[in-house]
């Protein structure tokens, strides 16, 4: 089945408010197997909101309408629809007492406006709201499905969850589909794609592929569509599987995970403690860290030490170091791990040091120009990277690649202090 939004209001159009709606439907009739084709804005104005019904009913199978269905007179979609579906609004009775109710127990007296509520299009199906006042309406016309509900977004998230899915699976039209998101660290889109081409290529043609990058990672999400929701899990599962055997280090976690959460659960499993040095990320770290419920349990602290001073009085490192080799340099790096390391007694600790940007590069160190730094109680790994010139992009992504190496030293360590079995 295919579908197309449409959402009605000024407000979205002149960016007074975020259409969140619309994004919240999508994600819902994609987890149920119908295909969103195109999201359409229009204005609270009769002959737009016509052509856009008019436009979908050529390419869908359903339009989801949302909005305009207020108590004022600005609210002109039940007459629209009207029109549209050569009809007239008649009284609801059952809408009506349950106005009535409800403003009972709020309170508050009813006045016109409300009792206009209860007018709906004469040829449609009421969808009762329990969350509201105005009901949502169901037309067909043409073997196309016309559903229109508030754009208030609890009403409508109620109406979507308990009237329209449930009416829609009833009627045989939503398939099974599974979805499973592989989080990637580490491998540009591109040189992922390269890496991946045999692989892709090879999946089963009711599996999709898309590659979803941002400055955090590259999200490949792979989604089946059929009739039965284990077969297509197990499926996916099987590719996700072929998947981790040509890029087993890039692979980080899956579906809505985020590396902190997972480095977090390795170091919990391990009893293990880390510690924070931030210059140029200038605390972004610890905020993906603590973001992680229950962080206490494996996080001991940070220092954020963007001035050289605090470099030197607060983690130790030789002003000596920094006037040779500068503040951002390999062996600051390495000395600002060792120096939270050891300031707050854990057994790993990582830290930064860069141009975040998008001024104070040189030809010799560019903006973006990072070192990252990683300590164990066994070794320091430190290595420089270059990211770009734009100050939010390398913040986010030096935090992230600086987890990554972190996670990657955690799994090394754990596989190498397994006890090995004596065969006998």
């Amino acid at each position: 089945m295919k579908a197309e939004i449409i959402t009605i209001g000024d407000e979205i159009l002149i960016g007074q408010i975020v259409d969140t709606n619309s994004a919240w439907i999508a994600d819902q009739f994609n987890l149920n197997g119908i295909e969103i084709c195109q999201i359409t804005s229009v204005h609270d104005e009769h002959n737009h909101i016509v052509e856009a019904l008019r436009n979908a009913a050529k390419k869908v199978d359903l339009v989801v309408i949302t909005g305009g269905l207020g108590p004022t007179k600005d609210d002109i979609t039940k007459n629209t629809l009207c029109e549209y579906f050569n009809t007239k609004l008649v009284f609801h009775a059952p809408t009506f007492d349950h106005i009535k109710n409800r403003f009972s127990k709020l309170s508050i007296d009813l006045n016109k406006l409300n009792r206009d509520q209860a007018l709906v299009p004469e040829n449609c199906t009421v969808l009762f709201n329990k969350a509201g006042t105005a009901p949502g309406m169901w037309f067909e016309k043409n073997d196309t499905i016309f559903v229109s509900i508030p754009g208030v977004p609890f009403e409508m998230k109620y109406l979507v969850e308990y009237e329209i899915l449930p009416k829609l699976l009833e009627k045989g039209q939503t398939k099974a589909i599974y979805h499973k998101t592989v989080l990637t660290q580490g491998v540009p889109e591109s040189m992922l794609a390269e890496k991946i081409e045999d692989w892709e290529n090879a999946l089963p043609k009711n599996i999709k592929l898309a590659y979803l990058p941002n400055p955090m990672s590259v999200r490949l999400r792979l989604s089946a569509m059929g009739e039965d929701k284990s077969l297509l899990r197990d499926l996916v599962e099987e590719q996700i599987a072929k998947l981790e055997q040509i890029i087993p280090e890039s692979i980080f976690g899956f579906d809505k995970e985020t590396m902190a959460e997972v480095i977090g659960g390795l170091l919990k499993i391990n009893g293990k403690k880390l510690a924070v040095a931030e210059s140029c990320t200038g605390g972004y770290i610890s905020h993906l860290v603590t973001s992680v419920p229950g962080s206490s349990e494996f996080f001991n602290g940070s220092i954020t030490a963007y001035s050289n001073k605090i470099k030197e009085n607060i983690l130790g490192v030789d002003a000596k170091i920094i006037s040779e080799f500068g503040a951002v340099s390999e062996q600051v790096a390495k000395e600002m791990a060792l120096g939270v390391k050891q300031l707050l007694n854990s057994d790993y600790a990582i830290a930064t040091t860069g141009i975040a940007g998008p001024t104070g590069g040189t030809d010799e160190k560019p903006v973006g120009t990072v070192w990252i730094a990683v300590a164990s109680k066994k070794k320091v790994f430190v290595k420089k990277f270059v990211f770009g010139n734009n100050r939010e992009r390398n913040i986010i992504r030096s935090s992230q690649t600086a987890l990554q190496i972190l996670r990657r030293i955690v799994l090394v360590e754990q596989k190498n202090n397994r006890p090995k079995v004596i065969e006998e």
